[in-house]
C-alpha cells in the first residue's frame, strides 16, 4: 500500500462559480430531525446526470437500480462520541471539545470552543480525572482548532471518551438522540470519525446481503470524517476555499475488486467518492494507499472512477452540494432540490437520500 501527501487544492481549470451560486431556500421543517425506522424506508430520489430525469422511491428499492457485476464502495469509519464537555482549570469556564484527528495515541487535533480562550499550555478538566493540555495550534486563522495533549492514552483514552463523550451531532439537529447507534452506519468498523456518513445510514443488513446475493460487489474503504464537514464556504469564489485533509486508506483487496469489475463503481456518500477519485489514476485505475486527501470537487472537475453516487441531501452553499453539482450539474442538481422540497423530502444527516447514475 502506498501513501501519498496532502493536496492542497486539486488542480481544476478555472471557474468564475460564486459561493451564492450554490444557494437555495430550506424551509426548517424540511430539516430531518431523528432517523426514520427502519432505516431502510427513507425516501430516495434517482436522477440522470445526462438528462435529469427524476424518478421517486423508497430507499429498499435500490436493489432493483443495481446489477450484478457492480462494485458499491462503502466507508467503514465509524463516528467516536467526539463532543466533550470540560472546564478551563485556571478559571472554571466550560470549554467545549470536539475531537478532529487522532495524531498519536494521546494527541489528538480538536476544535476548541471558545478557542480564544485557549492558548499553548491550557488545561482543560474532564469528569472523572481526564484532562488535556493545549500545546500548538494545527492552523493559521484563528478558528479555534487546536492540538491537546491528553492524560491518557490508547484504548484507555477511547475508554474515557466513551464515557464522557456525546455524539457530534451537527448544530442543525436539536433533538437529542437516545440511540448512539443511529449516527452509525450497520457496516462501521474502525473508529476515527468526527461525523458519520450519512449516506450510508440507510443500508441495513438484510439490504445489503439481498445486494450481494444479486451479484454486487461490496467493498469498503475509510475516510476519516473531519473538519471539512463542520467548516462553511466563508469565500465567495468557490476556488478560494481550502478544504482540511482528511486520512484514508483504500485496501489491496478493494483495489483489486473494483478494478476488475464487468458493471458500474457506485460510491456511497461523498466519503467514499473523495476517496476513490482521490486514489484513482488518470486512466480511473484505483490504488491500494493510504494518506491524507484534501481534494476538492466542484463543477470543472472530470471525474476519474465512479460512476454512480448514492448520497442525501446537503447544505445550501456547501462543499458537498458542489460536489454533487460536479457529478451530473449544478442546474441538473439545483432542480432536483427544488423538486425534493416540493415533494416534501427530509434533509441533510438524518434526512432522505438520492442516487445520482
Amino acid at each position: 500500500m502506498n501513501s501519498i501527501p496532502t493536496p492542497i487544492k486539486n488542480a481544476l481549470p478555472p471557474t468564475d462559480l460564486l459561493k451564492s451560486d450554490f444557494w437555495y431556500d430550506l424551509p426548517k421543517e424540511y430539516i430531518a430531525q431523528s432517523p426514520v425506522e427502519p432505516r431502510d424506508s427513507s425516501r430516495l430520489m434517482t436522477v440522470s446526470r445526462k438528462g435529469g430525469e427524476i424518478g421517486h422511491h423508497i430507499f429498499r428499492d435500490i436493489l432493483s437500480m443495481l446489477s450484478e457485476g457492480d462494485v458499491l464502495v462503502i466507508n467503514e469509519s465509524r463516528v467516536i462520541p467526539a463532543r466533550l464537555l470540560g472546564v478551563k482549570r485556571e478559571s472554571g469556564i466550560t470549554m467545549e471539545t470536539l475531537l478532529l484527528r487522532q495524531r498519536s495515541p494521546s494527541r489528538w487535533e480538536t476544535l476548541l470552543r471558545p478557542g480564544r480562550r485557549a492558548k499553548d499550555g491550557t488545561v482543560i478538566d474532564y469528569p472523572g480525572g481526564l484532562y488535556a493540555t493545549v500545546i500548538g495550534d494545527s492552523s493559521s486563522d484563528d478558528d479555534g482548532v487546536r492540538v491537546v495533549e491528553f492524560s491518557k492514552s490508547g484504548a484507555a483514552l477511547y475508554a474515557e471518551f466513551d464515557r464522557i463523550g456525546t455524539m457530534p451531532l451537527p448544530p442543525y439537529i436539536t433533538e437529542k438522540l437516545s440511540d448512539r447507534e443511529r449516527y452509525q452506519t450497520v457496516y462501521a468498523k474502525t473508529e476515527g470519525s468526527s461525523a458519520a456518513p450519512t449516506a450510508g445510514l440507510h443500508f441495513t443488513p438484510t439490504l445489503l446481503e439481498a445486494i450481494r446475493a444479486k451479484g454486487v460487489k461490496i467493498v469498503s474503504v475509510l475516510l476519516h470524517v473531519g473538519l471539512g464537514t463542520f467548516r462553511p464556504v466563508k469565500e465567495d469564489r468557490i476556488t478560494d476555499h481550502i478544504m482540511h485533509s482528511e486520512y484514508f486508506e483504500v485496501s489491496d483487496e478493494t483495489a483489486d475488486t473494483i478494478n476488475s469489475r464487468t458493471g458500474r463503481l457506485i460510491a456511497v456518500g461523498t466519503t467514499s467518492c473523495r476517496t476513490l477519485e482521490s486514489a484513482a489514476d488518470e486512466c480511473g485505475k484505483i490504488r491500494a494507499m493510504s494518506g491524507d486527501t484534501g481534494i476538492f470537487i466542484y463543477p470543472g472537475y472530470r471525474f476519474k472512477a465512479i460512476e454512480g453516487l448514492i448520497t442525501n441531501f446537503h447544505l445550501p452553499e456547501s462543499t458537498l452540494l458542489m460536489l454533487v453539482s460536479a457529478f451530473a450539474s449544478r442546474e441538473i442538481m439545483l432542480s432536483a432540490y427544488k423538486v425534493a422540497i416540493h415533494e416534501r423530502y427530509r434533509f441533510f444527516s438524518f434526512g432522505d437520500a438520492m442516487f445520482i447514475s
